[in-house]
């Protein structure tokens, strides 16, 4: 079988011809890294590539040599297991990725991974594989550049204006996400969001229409998109037409459907699942290379072919016009224009740190008992004003998660200056559109749910902390404590998995200055995400020094100190056991007993703290004892095989808070009596 004959006529013309052969530059590379891998997706880069060279071409806006660039178009792989797509196309196109890092495809330390990694390659705009998560990150960078023009464009002064261009396939469609996301996309209005869904009838396992038979267009017009459907995904100028009818709809995004081959060029096995997920094979590479008339040796590519590429001076050119518009913008308004220059670099207000430091020195001074997810929600007061870039949100519990400041004003399609997304029931997806609004930049974005709930979410959560950005994620009803909604919204497991997480920052905070400094330290972190984790239940007010206050931010501090000396036991305990523990102390001081309280909101805060401190706060050859309502296992590096750990190694029950405390062992007088039997 030809090229031509798949599913074009021969006899194509020059400029179609012209086209197929930088196209073809695609599908060469990707067929070779995979073979040299021995491991790899050929399949659906060879099946996009000249969807691909048409958006790479005529219409993405970036620069090579900025691939940082504020107003620089957003691309997404969101089928990210095609991966030598998108490192093909930053190589040709002239980014900082050579030829071996190409060769070295899915090789350790090499740039190009076997999924785009964000921050391994210049270009990569985020981290895909996980499917649908892509797409909902773009969802989140087409909110980003929505609020982010309304903000800061003024009359003649468009200094925010790009669209965000996402590939995605049948398995990014076939994940729930997708609807969650998207769903909220075609509410938003979001017109800069434009889609390519890669309709090749292919999946690992076989061809779809066994398992996969929606009607993807009707899906998506029911969603308020603007869909153009039975795009030839292999004829350039059907394409090229189809992206200019989708960038003229401002008020919907648009979802091109492209019926493509997957594996393009292969004689023997396009078209077919066989090319999805490995190699094509040696003779089959051969063979390829013949059918596509390409005579180059694996890695070569000619001169002109680059030359047909490379986008460096076009990107420089682009870049240009926009610093002179910036420039223009700057002397119209020179305030906007610097926070502008502020945001987009992360960088928090000048006065952040005394400001917030005052904040915090007024929550103690009021010591109020109150929840902590009330306290939360005081921080956001405290703190919002001073930064503008906060981008807040519920998964349709505001009322419960306190999510919403004096300042929060609802985004909508046409209220596009708004500063708080109603996300709905969909947890998953906000979280990952989060993500998106992070690595897009010039945001703050934090969501919230239920703790029990951070479960639809936690893939998006790891996605975060691989990626290292500061997305923040808030839980409330962090316990049995939430009481009579019983077992099924009671966290018992949530935080200690949370904790799991590599590079995922924990806070359980135990009253509202620990809040406090909770939500400063998650703002202040900006290489990697954190999970702030709130009571439903009044907690009690801890008195403090001004030194303890200042030691919250190590993750764990001795909060109450024995008399007389060293003690004969600690207690460590976060959250609502804390008020417990203090507690447990005053009982066991009257029988003469030495007990020091550590409050440890932070656990990983204070296991990257030095050993000295970690040792003042801990000594050795001293008895511990860890309390938390949730399971125990994460405790004993604490309390040592010869301590103790107060937990909940089961699920929780429907009644009041305070029944299920004493029913569960969570009183000052069982704390008190396990001290004493370890003493």
């Amino acid at each position: 079988m030809t090229v031509e004959t798949q599913t074009h006529k021969a006899g194509e013309g020059k400029a179609l011809s012209s086209r197929r052969v930088l196209a073809n530059a695609i599908r060469a590379l990707s067929m070779d890294a995979v073979q040299k891998a021995n491991s790899g997706h050929p399949g659906a880069p060879m099946g996009m590539a000249d969807i691909a060279e048409v958006l790479w071409n005529e219409f993405l806006k970036h620069n090579p040599a900025n691939p940082k660039w504020a107003d620089r178009d957003r691309f997404v792989l969101s089928n990210g297991h095609g991966s030598m797509l998108l490192y093909s196309l930053l190589h040709l196109t002239g980014y900082n990725l050579p030829m071996e890092e190409i060769k070295n495809f899915r090789q350790l330390h090499s740039k190009t991974p076997g999924h785009p990694e964000y921050g391994y390659a210049p270009g990569v705009e985020t981290t895909t594989g996980p499917l649908g998560q892509g797409i909902s990150n773009a969802v989140g960078m087409a909110i980003a550049e929505k609020v982010l023009a309304a903000q800061f464009n003024r009359d003649n002064h468009q200094i925010v204006d790009h669209f965000t261009y996402v590939f995605l396939g049948d398995g990014c469609l076939m994940e729930g996400i997708s609807h969650e996301a998207c769903s909220l996309a075609g509410t938003l209005g979001l017109g800069k969001l434009i889609c390519f869904y890669d309709d090749n009838g292919i999946s690992i396992d076989g061809h779809v229409k066994g398992w996969f038979t929606d009607d993807t267009p009707k899906r998506f017009e029911a969603y308020g998109w603007h869909v153009i459907p039975k795009v030839d995904g292999h004829d350039p100028e059907a394409v090229r037409k189809a992206i200019q009818e989708a960038r003229s709809v401002k008020d919907k995004p648009s979802m091109i459907c492209c019926k493509t081959v997957i594996g393009y060029g292969a004689p023997n096995l396009s078209g077919s699942h066989d090319c999805h997920g490995a190699p094509l094979g040696a003779e089959e590479v051969k063979a390829t290379r013949e059918n596509l008339g390409w005579t180059h040796e694996p890695f070569v590519i000619p001169k002109e072919i680059y030359a047909g590429w490379d986008a460096k001076a076009k990107g420089a050119t682009a870049e240009k016009s926009w610093n002179d518009k910036f420039v223009a913008y700057q002397k119209a308004h020179p305030e906007l224009a610097a926070e502008f220059e502020r945001r987009t670099q992360g960088g928090l207000p000048k006065d952040w740190n005394a400001k917030a430091e005052e904040f915090i020195k007024s929550v103690d001074a009021k010591a109020e008992t109150i929840a902590s997810r009330k306290a939360s929600q005081n921080a956001l007061n405290g703190y919002g004003p001073m930064l503008p870039e906060f981008l807040g949100g519920s998964a349709d519990l505001a009322g419960s998660n306190l999510t919403i400041w004096k300042g929060s004003k609802g985004l909508g399609k046409t209220a596009t200056d708004g500063n708080y997304i109603y996300y709905g029931v969909r947890e998953f997806g906000m979280s990952a559109i989060m993500n998106g609004i992070a690595l897009h930049g010039g945001f703050i974005p934090y969501g919230a749910t239920f703790l029990m709930f951070s479960e639809y979410a936690r893939n998006a959560l790891r996605m975060a902390a691989l990626m290292k950005i500061p997305t923040l994620f808030v839980y409330t009803h962090d316990s049995i404590g939430l009481g009579e909604d019983g077992p099924t919204h009671q966290a018992v497991e949530q935080t200690a998995t949370l904790r799991l997480i590599p590079n995922m920052s924990v806070w359980r905070p135990c009253d509202a200055v620990e809040s406090a400094v909770a939500w400063k330290q998650a703002i202040e972190r900006k290489q990697g995400p954190s999970c702030l984790i709130f009571s439903r239940q009044n907690l009690p007010h801890q008195k403090r020094s001004a030194a303890q206050i200042a030691s919250i931010r190590r993750g764990g501090y001795v909060l109450s100190e024995t008399e007389g000396g060293q003690p004969q036991a600690v207690i460590i305990a976060t959250g609502s056991e804390i008020g417990i523990a203090v507690e447990a102390q005053k009982l066991l001081s009257a029988k003469g007993k030495k007990v020091r309280v550590v409050s440890m909101p932070s656990t990983d805060v204070f296991d990257a703290q030095d050993a000295a401190y970690r040792e003042s706060v801990l000594p050795k050859g001293v008895k511990r004892i860890a309390v938390e309502a949730g399971v125990t296992d994460g405790w004993y590096k604490y309390v040592g095989l010869d301590g103790k750990v107060i937990g909940l190694d089961r699920f929780g029950e429907s009644a009041p808070a305070g029944a299920l405390f004493k029913h569960f062992g969570f009183t000052g007088e069982n704390v008190a009596k396990v001290v004493e039997e370890i003493l």
